[in-house]
């Protein structure tokens, strides 16, 4: 069964609804760099909100470490993602556990990248390129998901209610996560485009 997360979060009644509709994780943003950025007010709101069993994550792209502290204390994230430069040891400091994503951008020559964090609980392959923000809704070859290593792979990038079964299809990842292909603007998702995201997972997974 692909799982899913529904990342970019700005709202409780979205971060509900999703659970609701069985989003497996919410993510959060609190890179000053995203238009999904949220506070620590309304991060707590959210966490707060979910049913049991369902995860959340914290996203940042190269912030200091006292901010993903902060956020960790603030909020308790059940794992951290970072987005940008980062290596293995400094996501490692905080004592969580982490995803780390890899910007796809560029095609085939990011793949060495993915073997640079050991320490890693699992990688998301993200369609935007080397130091560009996540939620661009840009997607790469997903033929290039590797199927050799030992981390569960989350696939990310581009993905919406209409091609993400093709996706799972062909990249036949652990996970998959969206964010802008499920949204009316950018932090505000759409009911419908929520619910047959993932419907759309579900039979996929079949």
């Amino acid at each position: 069964m692909t799982r899913i997360k529904c990342c970019g979060m700005t709202r409780v009644e979205d971060a509900v609804l999703a659970a609701r509709l069985g989003a497996d994780a919410i993510g959060l943003v609190f890179t000053a760099r995203s238009k999904r950025r949220v506070t620590l007010e309304q991060a707590r709101a959210i966490v707060g909100a979910l049913p049991p069993f369902v995860g959340t994550v914290a996203l940042f792209m190269d912030d200091d470490a006292e901010l993903v502290q902060e956020v960790i204390e603030a909020v308790q994230p059940d794992l951290l993602q970072f987005h940008g430069e980062e290596p293995d040891n400094w996501c490692a400091q905080f004592g969580r556990r982490f995803l780390k994503a890899i910007a796809m951008g560029d095609g085939k020559v990011a793949l060495h990248k993915l073997r640079r964090y050991p320490s890693v609980a699992g990688l998301l392959l993200d369609g935007h390129g080397l130091g560009e923000a996540g939620g661009s809704g840009k997607a790469f070859d997903w033929s290039l998901m590797p199927t050799e290593l030992e981390q569960p792979l989350i696939l990310a990038g581009g993905l919406t209610p209409a091609n993400v079964a093709e996706a799972i299809r062909i990249a036949r990842p652990w996970a998959v996560d969206v964010a802008s292909g499920v949204e009316s603007a950018p932090g505000i998702k759409d009911p419908q485009k929520l619910a047959d995201f993932i419907e759309a997972v579900r039979n996929a997974s079949l």
